[in-house]
Parts: C-alpha cells; sequence; structure tokens
C-alpha cells in the first residue's frame, strides 16, 4: 500500500531475569525509544511483573517525548501472559495506543 503511514512497532525481548522494549520506526530503520530492566533507575528494586510494568511505563514516556503516540505490539513470539501482558498494561497505562 503505498502512502499509507506505517506505525512504529514496539518490540520486546525477554530472558529468565529481565526484559526490554524498544519503539522502532521500521520506515527508517531506526530505535525511537528503548527501556530495560538492565537501567539505572527503571525498575530499581522490582522483579518480575512489576518490573515489567515499570518497563512499559518508561518506554511509554519516552516514546511520547520522542512523538510517538500510537505503536504496533510486537510480542517477538513470546505469550501474551505474565511480563509480556504487564509490560504492554504500563504502556498502555502511561498513554501509549496500540
Amino acid at each position: 500500500m503505498q502512502g499509507t503511514p506505517v506505525r512504529p512497532r514496539l518490540s520486546v525481548f525477554r530472558s529468565a531475569k529481565h526484559i526490554s522494549a524498544q519503539v522502532i520506526d521500521d520506515s527508517t530503520g531506526t530505535t525511537v525509544a528503548s527501556a530495560t530492566t538492565l537501567q539505572a533507575g527503571v525498575a530499581d528494586g522490582l522483579t518480575g511483573v512489576a518490573a515489567a510494568t515499570e518497563v512499559g511505563r518508561t518506554v511509554a514516556e519516552r516514546a511520547k517525548a520522542a512523538g510517538i503516540e500510537s505503536v504496533v505490539f510486537d510480542r517477538g513470539g513470546y505469550l501474551y501472559h505474565g511480563r509480556v501482558a504487564a509490560l504492554a498494561d504500563g504502556a498502555r497505562d502511561a498513554g501509549l495506543e496500540f
């Protein structure tokens, strides 16, 4: 579809201990915003679902600061359950639209 704007995608990666998310603009191939539990100040002292929720909120705030209001959620093949769902809920709570 020529001329149709492509929405950025919110891509999720999770490991056994950590979770990260990034907003990617596929039209330019650049990362607009990102957040991970490995960054200081993002989810200090939190683990599991609580940490994932905070990562979702943080990436949404950073994306909105960069002018992104709406994204496509890319769960990366992970089930929409537990930490992945918590990250999505945190991003929605912070005002990012899917």
